[in-house]
């Protein structure tokens, strides 16, 4: 299977996937991994008085070569 030159659906070939650390948040990780999408750099978290929030960087194959 090749991988396509940009990623589907016209979504940016970076993002930045933010939220409550919970199963949902995992979940849309998952997604983006499994829609071909690569980890970029380490996971963050912060407290927000509340909640541990995370935000994990993402990008598409070959991004950083365009």
């Amino acid at each position: 299977m090749t991988q396509a030159a940009l990623p589907p659906n016209d979504l940016p070939i970076y993002r930045l996937l933010t939220g409550p650390d919970d199963s949902a948040f995992c979940r849309r990780v998952s997604e983006a991994l499994a829609l071909g999408y690569q980890l970029h750099g380490s996971p963050a978290a912060t407290f927000n008085g509340k909640q541990v929030i995370v935000c994990q960087a993402i990008v598409w194959p070959g991004a950083a070569a365009r």
